[in-house]
């Protein structure tokens, strides 16, 4: 499968940790308003988002870790080409509770941690 969307991380908000170890990374084009920046992975693209979505069984890949995809929201990868913004959840579920929501295997929480830092590389699809 092609990458569908590439983007390197520029920053990472004081409660991204709290979130990732809880298995969820909410990732947000620069220029995010501050009080959405405090959560979130902050990114600039490095390649367009696809037009099209990427698969149930696409790969997200942040850094040397990577999960597929179990689950799409209705309007998950229209925010990423929009706005840059996607919640992803890494719970291994096939039914996402948001339409913005990327539902993926579940990973090692510390691993994920360790993988959210400015520099890091993260491709979909």
């Amino acid at each position: 499968m092609s990458v569908q969307f590439k983007t390197r991380i520029t920053a990472v908000g004081p409660e991204v940790a709290d979130l990732a170890e809880g298995g969820v990374v909410i990732l947000f084009a620069d220029g995010a308003p501050p009080e959405l920046a405090e959560v979130s992975v902050l990114h600039l693209a490095e390649t367009e988002a696809s037009d099209s979505s990427p698969p149930v069984g696409s790969v997200i890949q942040i850094g040397d870790i990577s999960a597929k995809i179990t689950g799409m929201g209705d309007y998950a990868w229209q925010k990423v080409k929009e706005i840059g913004h996607v919640v992803i959840t890494f719970n291994g579920a096939s039914k996402v509770e948001r339409p913005g929501e990327i539902c993926a295997a579940e990973i090692s929480a510390d691993r994920l941690v360790a993988a959210l830092k400015v520099g890091t590389v993260i491709t979909i699809g």
